[in-house]
């Protein structure tokens, strides 16, 4: 659990979060006193042809629910403070003055928490008092709470309402009738079933400290929480497993009918599924797109299920909650005919921040043929006369290797001072691939065949800036060390690896500007070749790249993240990139 925040006012964090939304839509407007979102007026084309639609809900859940009102999803939405519901007065004020004075009637959504139940019930019941025809959905969704455990309470509302809201806004804006749009709304909810696991509670803005602390020490590190709730309610039971055995277990509540406590839905693998990973708030996009992959996957080869819509995004929160949640719809008939399913629905277009809309139904329904993708053939490598001894090649190779791979956690260590602490990990992942493609490939005694096959290797293996520099150095180096192949055999001397070294460099140069002096790998790289080329000596050329690296330290950055690092610790370190480079050469010199 983090507890570091931009803003420490929790009310001030959800009124500015709020009139956000105005900025953002601007056919939105925002009753700041009573924090209601609603549409302008002018906004809702034939409104007395449609009903209303309003939900609402504690704070801290954005996008919901005011992420929801918008043309084809909500009319209104009221918002509490953080986790906790609007008042009776706010929502009264919502249903009296912040909807349109003529409508066919007015659909009241609502999750299932106590709180949210009374105050928009009896904002429902004013509204029946006033006259109007009036409706109330509860939406219970979450299978974490069973049966026995939920009671009389029954199962919470979570991310499975932002698929109600949608079928029942749609719905609306085609014109249908209160009695319709209600209907439709419990036929979503009744097919629906959902489940989060996270791992931590969240720490809501302006709460102490020891908060965090007592929660690491309640779910510590390589534990989760299966069922967590979105208000920091426990869940059901706490889990050693890994993403994999995750999903295995969430989708077991979701799917099996073997389980009297969570048998909430019956969903054959015939079915049409529309599927919904809610991300709690605070999941990168890079894990949460892990997690939608590895549910499609478990879902297809262990339930044959295969959703036909898959939506994929941030639905309904709890701030910055590191969790994710399955959601899948079962899709039932609606009973209205063409245009009216729920897939359809689903499908309709909405204007609402917080509904995802990047693929249209088009998109969907088209059939894309398998891609043959050309089976990648690497080309015949043209071998040249330029000799070495393949056991002191390899050898020689493997001493640099280990070197740099043992370096690794000083080059993390350097370059999380300097920079984003990649490299060491980029260094030692291309030096564990050339070590294993040794393995399996013995070199020769043909330098240029040999040095394909590791520069290869060493492109595939390593990305980022380093990556980059690599292989266009080493690629170069196949060149200039074929240009001096005389036609006939010959042995590689210090001498002609240092003319390919040094015109390699000269090669680098034209991608980028690194000279000697702007604390770069370069400044162990170019001592080392100008040592090489002038004595042949690989020991003394390996000391001057050492040199080069140790004097790094304290020196300007020229070029580089360490540019616009700021604070202090990296004048006292060398540069991570030139130091990995010195540890591979002394381990090659000492190989030699």
């Amino acid at each position: 659990m983090s507890a570091k925040h931009f803003l420490q006012d929790p009310v001030h964090a959800v009124v500015t979060a709020l009139r956000s939304l105005t900025l953002t839509n601007p056919s939105l407007v925002f009753d700041e006193p009573n924090k209601i979102i609603y549409r302008h007026p002018s906004s809702i084309s034939d409104v007395e042809e449609k009903i209303s639609l309003i939900c609402g809900g504690g704070s801290g859940h954005e996008p919901a629910w005011v992420g929801y009102v918008g043309e084809g999803l909500l009319t209104a939405c009221v918002a509490g403070t953080i986790f906790a519901s609007p008042g009776a007065e706010q929502v009264r004020t919502c249903v009296a003055h912040r909807l349109p004075e003529i409508s066919r009637g007015l659909l009241v959504i609502v999750m299932n928490y106590t709180g949210d139940v009374l105050n928009f019930g009896m904002g429902a019941e004013r509204a029946r008092a006033m006259g109007q025809n009036v409706e109330m959905i509860i939406i219970g969704d979450d299978v974490g709470v069973g049966r026995e455990k939920g009671g009389k309470v029954g199962r919470r509302g979570i991310a499975g309402g932002a698929l109600v809201i949608k079928c029942c806004g749609a719905l609306a804006e085609m014109g249908g009738s209160l009695e319709d749009v209600a209907r439709v709304g419990r036929l979503v909810g009744d097919n629906l079933v959902s489940v989060a696991t996270s791992l931590s509670r969240v720490h809501v803005v302006g709460r102490p400290i020891s908060d965090a602390e007592e929660e690491n020490q309640r779910l510590p590190i390589g534990s989760m929480e299966l069922g967590m709730g979105i208000h920091n309610e426990p869940g059901c039971q706490q889990l050693q497993t890994d993403l994999p055995g995750a999903v295995k277990i969430m989708l077991a509540q979701l799917l099996d009918q073997s389980d009297p406590d969570r048998a909430y839905v019956k969903i054959d693998k015939s079915d049409g599924v529309v599927m919904l990973i809610n991300n709690m708030g605070g999941l990168s996009n890079l894990e949460l797109g892990a997690c939608t992959n590895e549910v499609w996957n478990q879902l297809a080869e262990n339930y044959g299920i295969r959703p036909l819509r898959v939506y994929v995004g941030v639905f309904n929160g709890s701030l910055n909650g590191l969790g994710f949640g399955i959601t899948l719809l079962k899709l039932a008939d609606t009973g209205l005919g063409p245009g009216k399913s729920l897939l359809e629905l689903v499908d309709a277009p909405a204007e609402g921040s917080g509904w995802p809309s990047p693929t249209k139904s088009a998109t969907w329904n088209k059939h894309y043929p398998s891609a043959r993708q050309k089976e990648l053939k690497d080309h015949v490598v043209r071998p040249g006369n330029l000799q070495v001894d393949p056991e002191l090649y390899k050898a020689a190779l493997i001493k640099g290797l280990d070197r740099v791979i043992k370096a690794e956690p000083l080059v993390t260590r350097f370059d999380s001072i300097v920079g984003d602490g990649d490299c060491g990990v980029g260094l030692k992942r291309g030096a564990e691939a050339i070590l294993a493609f040794l393995e399996t490939q013995p070199p020769t005694n043909d330098i240029i065949k040999n040095f394909v096959g590791v520069v290869q290797t060493a492109e595939n293996a390593m990305d980022g800036t380093s990556g980059a520099l690599y292989a266009i150095f080493l690629n170069a180096m196949i060149a200039h060390l074929r240009s001096q192949d005389q036609g006939s055999e010959q042995e590689t001397t210090p001498q002609i690896w240092a003319n390919a070294l040094k015109q390699s460099l000269g090669n680098l140069e034209a991608y980028t500007p690194a000279k000697p002096g702007d604390r770069t790998l370069i400044d162990a790289l170019a001592p080392f070749i100008e040592t090489l080329a002038k004595t042949s000596d690989t020991n003394q050329a390996a000391q001057a790249a050492t040199k080069g690296s140790e004097s790094t330290k304290g020196m300007k950055p020229g070029l580089g993240r360490s540019v616009y690092v700021g604070g202090s610790g990296w004048e006292d370190v060398p540069d991570p990139g030139a130091y990995g480079l010195s540890e591979f050469l002394q381990g090659l010199a000492e190989g030699l």
